[in-house]
């Protein structure tokens, strides 16, 4: 029988997971990406001896990576291994409270209560309902097609469910962390999870606060040789089953013919496909590659998610008080949201995430040195392409910096690096800039989010972080496993005209 043919748009995460996954299912895959590099978000920057991973650096679930690398029963553990951090990520406020996050849950709750007084209970017991909520929504959620949720609800046992229907859907994460803690400091730590997906605490439902369940329970890992050996792992599987890549070839439109398409059309070539798997930003994709295909309702006035200002400093000392993973909280979190997603506005007192691989890889900076990536959230830019101002933004970052660590990183600073939603979106093709496509500020933003099957062109599917299930590395994996699955019923399903 003659190979079927699949054409992938992008070489994101998500896409590299399809690539792996259709050529393993005996589909001819051609991957197309506008870029030089497979990575998408993900990729690394090297110079005067330091390396930097400049997109997505926490990592959960590993198993979605080895899962991926281990189809068609070739294991490839010698392309990719990693390891679990101990300190999941170092808290720091204005006060002077410093919280770790051991990655046992009762250290970690003792640690709570050590520097909070917040019961040790609470925590646990807010861990517990995150566990719970997450294992009921798993299925549901997040490895299986949104338009099949209410078919996988009825095959579950009412007990199954019993953690989702305990959820009040109209809560918000912060009004239910303000029900759980007492403390302010806990409050703002369990509020951070709605970051995780470009969203507000104050207006996403409280059902996201499972999100907290995968570091705290499951734990967090960093890959042994960073995070970019992720998409080295992936782009090499895929490589091994056959798979084409043409890098700088850029999508500029698509053929279609009774519902279908039948040529993917680059700025040098027209290309025929029997399935086409489109990895690029929904937003940006019916604006540009799919510009005659009808836009959905959520792509037509986008609700579009944070973006990030990030630079990239390579510091000529150490920090021990410094771990992997921190965060510096900002004294009013509440304003800093309004600010970001109400006012499209930079925000005075950020909280700013300072990630140093060097940490845990420590050929990633040189010895006695240290590569920092800070990065804090921003509006994306407005219609007319205006972004908030960078100096403005790295003036607050310093100040930050100084009053929370007493460190002056000026004084340390020995190159400089940056990525705005400008860049962003011209790297990445992010609309605007927006990491994860829509936010998830409202109640239906689940059932809204871009499904992964086209409803208007058949042999039409989409994967990455911009569609169900979400943004993030375990979620664009999951993603491409959702795509394959659909694209199994669309074979075993009769054709219609």
């Amino acid at each position: 029988m003659k190979q079927k043919k699949c054409i992938i748009i992008g070489a994101g995460i998500g896409g590299l997971a399809a690539a792996v996954r259709m050529a393993a299912a005996n589909y001819e895959v051609l991957v197309l990406e506008k870029n030089d590099t497979p990575g998408g978000k993900i990729q690394q920057i090297q110079k005067y001896g330091f390396r930097f991973d400049t997109g997505p650096s926490l990592f959960t679930l590993p198993h979605l990576v080895t899962d991926v690398l281990n189809i068609s029963n070739t294991p490839d553990h010698d392309l990719f291994n990693f390891r679990k951090l101990h300190n999941v990520c170092r808290y720091f406020y204005e006060d002077g409270t410093i919280i770790n996050v051991p990655d046992d849950p009762l250290e970690f709750a003792s640690e709570i209560e050590e520097k909070t007084g917040e019961p040790a209970k609470h925590i646990l017991k807010y861990l517990k309902t995150a566990q719970n909520r997450y294992l009921a929504a798993a299925d549901l959620f997040i490895f299986n097609p949104i338009n099949s949720l209410f078919k996988s609800a009825l095959r579950k046992q009412p007990k199954e469910l019993q953690p989702l229907l305990a959820v009040n859907p109209v809560r918000t994460m912060h009004e239910e962390n303000r029900k759980y803690f007492r403390s302010p400091h806990v409050i703002q730590l369990f509020d951070r999870y709605a970051t995780y997906n470009g969203s507000s605490p104050y207006q996403a439902s409280s059902m996201l606060n499972m999100i907290s369940h995968l570091e705290h329970n499951d734990g967090a890992f960093f890959p042994e040789k960073g995070i970019y050996s992720i998409v080295e792992a992936i782009y090499q599987k895929a490589l091994q089953l056959g798979v084409e890549f043409r890098f700088r070839s850029k999508v500029i439109g698509l053929e279609t013919e009774k519902r279908s398409i039948r040529q993917v059309i680059t700025t040098s070539e027209h290309l025929s496909a029997d399935i086409v798997i489109s990895d690029v930003d929904v937003n940006t994709f019916y604006r540009n590659q799919a510009q005659q295909l009808r836009k959905p309702r959520a792509v037509r006035k986008p609700a579009l998610s944070s973006s990030a200002l990030i630079f990239y400093w390579g510091m000529k000392s150490s920090h021990p008080q410094l771990d992997v993973h921190n965060i510096l909280f900002s004294n009013d979190y509440k304003n800093e949201f309004s600010a970001i997603f109400e006012k499209q506005q930079l925000f005075n007192d950020p909280t700013v995430y300072i990630f140093i691989s060097s940490k845990a890889v420590k050929s990633d900076a040189p010895e006695g040195m240290e590569n920092w990536f800070v990065m804090i959230n921003v509006p994306p830019t407005n219609e007319n392409g205006q972004q908030v101002s960078v100096s403005e933004a790295r003036s607050h970052i310093i100040n930050k910096i100084k009053r929370t660590l007493k460190v002056d990183p000026e004084k340390e600073l020995l190159f400089e690096e940056k990525a705005t939603p400008i860049t962003i979106e011209e790297r990445t093709g992010s609309y605007r800039g927006a990491l994860y496509g829509n936010n998830s500020n409202s109640l239906w933003s689940a059932f809204l989010r871009h499904r992964n099957r086209s409803r208007e062109i058949k042999n039409l599917f989409f994967t990455g972080g911009s569609v169900h299930p979400g943004g993030g590395i375990p979620l664009c994996l999951a993603s491409s496993e959702i795509v394959k699955k659909e694209i199994d019923k669309l074979w075993s399903q009769p054709s219609k005209s």
